[in-house]
């Protein structure tokens, strides 16, 4: 006799329990109920799918809301292992012989150390001296399979730079290929390409996708997109978590937002506080005396 719902260890469907002979699978959407077989499934899936399609979605917020909190590899500096101040592209300097970042603070302490120095700080390699010897150094990169090196080039051909014609359908084609290997950066960029149609098709929905997961590896201008969308639709509550998320990573623009929320009475008191105090706890986490020294220079000395 079937047994709906009748048990975690017994079939949604026809009411089997589980046995040596008898082997029970989760529904993979929602994993509320079992099933004996794919036939089960099929016969109960009328019966189930409203409670699935719920739980499934619940699971998907549980997972995009407890994942990413923290960011990703890429944006700590290899050699003093500091997370670099937001935006980074304004706090460090990336190179391409070794496809790593390095914070202007780790630059400004080599060249004070050593004078003018026209190496890599990080590989010690000489920096190129012009865009064939730049492109050929991430190429010799992008062929190790390098995800980094990957993205890096995808970005030159978005650009135009480095001696290449601009070429956004091929910078979407690497940027896939970089995301596959693991590109945070990348899953971003795609994110951005899909929703604004340059090199692909436009499709909201995959570009939604792509923040989504870029987000849940902790991608800063990923989570804060994401709390843009969610205000735009006027879902507050979900748009406030993203930004808390963002800016207890410190991101400045996030702190704003959350600020603006609870000025328009969208966002609590609470929440507003516990950004004010998880922005000031990464920022904090940034800091270093190096990075203050760079800071003062007046002249820039460091590539």
């Amino acid at each position: 006799m079937p047994a709906g719902n009748g048990g975690d260890d017994a079939c949604a469907n026809c009411g089997k329990t589980g046995s040596d002979t008898v082997k029970l699978k989760n529904c993979t959407a929602c994993r509320l109920v079992k099933y004996c077989s794919v036939d089960c499934q099929k016969v109960h899936r009328k019966q189930h799918k409203k409670a699935c399609k719920q739980r499934a979605a619940e699971l998907k917020d549980e997972q995009l809301y407890s994942q990413g909190h923290e960011r990703p590899e890429e944006d700590f500096c290899p050699i003093c292992s500091l997370p670099i101040p937001l935006p980074v592209n304004e706090h460090s300097g990336f190179n391409v012989c070794c496809m790593k970042r390095i914070c202007d603070g780790c630059d400004f302490a080599v060249q004070t150390r050593k004078g003018a120095c026209a190496d890599c700080p990080f590989c010690r390699t000489p920096y190129p001296d012009n865009n064939a010897d730049a492109l050929a150094m991430i190429h010799a990169r992008v062929a190790k399979k390098d995800p980094c090196a990957i993205s890096n080039l995808a970005e030159q051909y978005a650009q135009g730079t480095v001696g290449l014609q601009n070429d956004v359908r091929k910078a979407v084609e690497l940027w896939r290929e970089a995301a596959a290997l693991g590109s945070v950066d990348s899953l971003y960029n795609l994110g951005i390409s899909y929703r604004n149609g340059k090199g692909i098709q436009e499709d909201n929905t995959k570009g939604l996708q792509f923040y989504n997961k870029a987000a849940m590896k902790g991608h800063v201008l990923s989570r804060y997109n994401l709390g843009g969308l969610e205000g735009q639709k006027g879902n507050y509550d979900r748009a406030v978590r993203h930004f808390l998320i963002s800016a207890k990573m410190g991101h400045t623009d996030s702190l704003e937002m959350v600020k603006k929320m609870y000025i328009d009475r969208r966002a609590t008191k609470e929440q507003y506080a516990d950004a004010r105090k998880g922005y000031q706890e990464a920022v904090e986490e940034t800091k270093s005396h190096d990075r203050d020294e760079a800071a003062k220079d007046p002249y820039g000395n460091h590539p």
